[in-house]
């Protein structure tokens, strides 16, 4: 007996590790590893057989025979595929980290501690296969404590933003946050000192930390991106973060899967309003329109349609209450530039003075950006989008390619869509296939709804288990005069 508790707990802690990797990758909201344990378990005839063996090792032992145990050790060896350390997404032993390491390990030690108390090994053998629930449990109960310990930052950002003067535009969507952001910051920054937030620090201890490290006296405007995984985030965001002009870039299904509906989606996001001065709301989405008749408040709507809203970018001409003030090149976001240009608005900015700064945007990296490889393959990075729209808009970008030669896509497809992800990728995968020579199926997430969406269609489906492989075969079979599409790329802790 006693060798078989000491191996399960060798066998949970190893476990252990790879759910930990999930939980910090997916935020530590719980249930992240329960959801992506059964994922991964369901990937494969080999992860399958892996974990029904470990399961009915741990039943076995309770009611058939204690050493069926060491079947459960199997939950130790899988699921394959799912590495200890990491590839895209490595364990980064954080303070935070090694706090939930530590807690999942009391609780583990404690199954070790039943089964020394009942004098039998099932408890121990069972503390293998149930880690992942251990881990979210772990993280549940740390949460509170995380976020109180992360309240003196906070605080400090709000003296210091409110000590600073600046004004703050607040940007927020299912999609194009980071861009709008960063168009803004490129337009007005030749006259104003600003300060956006980074990269995607766009939750509390993020924007604190923003504020904290980068926010310097003299700084007149603070432009900070807003995310949410529900309801209350934002509304939290803007209490320490207080926004002048707010804005929503678009509405799409997007996390889906933690809202449960769009109109949640939209009652997250709209949280941004509430506070603001001025709210800046693409019209272009239906939801968004309904939204801003609902306004009591300034309103400046965009599109990319309609040039009689307040601000309208339509075939590469920059539209302000129906006169031109400008234009913009072909590797902009249209709907991200009226988002932007209507923020500068929002704040008091004269629309002509950004006329100049129009013509030479920054390009948003990973999002449709195209380069050559050594070899005269065009190459489109849009590995940063993974929602439907931007999805068919980077295929229309492959499409319309000159060259005349191979067209591919390389995609695992889009995630967190929620009941719409399999529908949604289906139907992609479809005018993908109509439209290309060839798609790479990458990963097992969205393989089925993907394979089938492509099926009888033009293009050749090929599947690899990587991106790594997906690059390679790539390098195998595309020469100058072809192009490639890279659309969404998932983190390895992804199945």
């Amino acid at each position: 007996m006693w060798p078989l508790v000491a191996a399960s707990m060798i066998g949970a802690g190893i476990a252990a590790l790879r759910w930990l990797r999930v939980s910090q990758r997916e935020h530590y909201l719980p249930p992240a590893a329960t959801r992506f344990a059964w994922r991964w378990w369901n990937t494969s005839l080999v992860n399958r057989v892996l974990g029904l063996a470990a399961v009915a090792g741990v039943v076995g032992s309770f009611f058939i025979e204690p050493s069926l145990g060491w079947l459960g050790l199997a939950g130790a060896v899988g699921p394959v595929g799912l590495g200890l350390r990491g590839r895209t997404s490595p364990l980064d032993w954080t303070p935070r980290l090694r706090r939930l390491a530590l807690a999942t390990g009391v609780l583990v030690l404690a199954f070790g501690a039943w089964s020394l108390i009942v004098a039998h090994p099932g408890p121990a053998a069972a503390a293998i296969i149930v880690v992942p629930r251990l881990v979210d449990a772990a993280a549940a109960t740390l949460n509170r404590s995380e976020r109180r310990a992360g309240d003196q930052w906070v605080e400090r950002a709000r003296g210091r933003l409110a000590g600073s003067g600046a004004r703050v535009v607040a940007i927020t969507g299912s999609y194009g946050k980071t861009t709008t952001k960063n168009y803004l910051a490129h337009l007005i920054g030749g006259t104003h000192s600003v300060v956006a937030s980074p990269a995607s620090f766009n939750n509390r201890m993020g924007l604190a930390r923003a504020i904290n490290e980068q926010l310097t006296p003299g700084t007149s405007i603070f432009i900070a991106e807003m995310g949410t995984y529900g309801p209350g985030e934002i509304r939290e965001l803007c209490d320490f973060v207080p926004p002048d002009v707010a804005v929503i870039t678009a509405i799409g299904p997007v996390h889906l899967e933690r809202f449960g509906s769009e109109e949640a989606i939209v009652a997250a996001k709209a949280e941004i309003l509430e506070a603001a001065s001025v709210a800046v709301l693409n019209q272009d989405h239906p939801r968004l329109a309904e939204l801003a008749r609902k306004q009591a408040g300034r309103v400046v709507t965009t599109s990319t349609i309609d040039r009689g809203a307040n601000v309208a970018v339509v075939d590469g001409l920059v539209w302000v209450a129906g006169e031109v003030i400008g234009e913009v090149g072909e590797r902009v976001f249209p709907g991200n530039v009226a988002s932007a240009v209507a923020a500068a608005i929002g704040l008091g900015i004269e629309p002509r003075s950004l006329s100049g700064r129009l013509g030479d945007l920054p390009v948003a990296q990973h999002r449709r950006e195209i380069s050559h490889s050594d070899r005269g393959v065009t190459v489109i990075d849009d590995t940063y989008n993974s929602n439907p729209a931007g999805a068919r808009a980077a295929l229309d970008t492959l499409v319309d390619l000159d060259g005349g030669g191979r067209r591919v896509v390389v995609t695992p497809g889009m995630v967190e869509l929620g009941t719409e992800q399999e529908r949604a990728n289906r139907e992609w995968a479809q005018s993908a296939a109509e439209q290309a020579t060839d798609l790479v199926v990458v990963g097992h997430t969205n393989r089925r709804a993907l394979t089938e969406g492509a099926g009888g269609r033009r293009a050749l489906v090929t599947v690899v288990d990587s991106l790594p492989e997906a690059v390679e075969w790539v390098r195998a079979n595309l020469d100058a005069g072809d192009a490639v599409l890279y659309e969404n790329d998932l983190p390895d802790h992804y199945p």
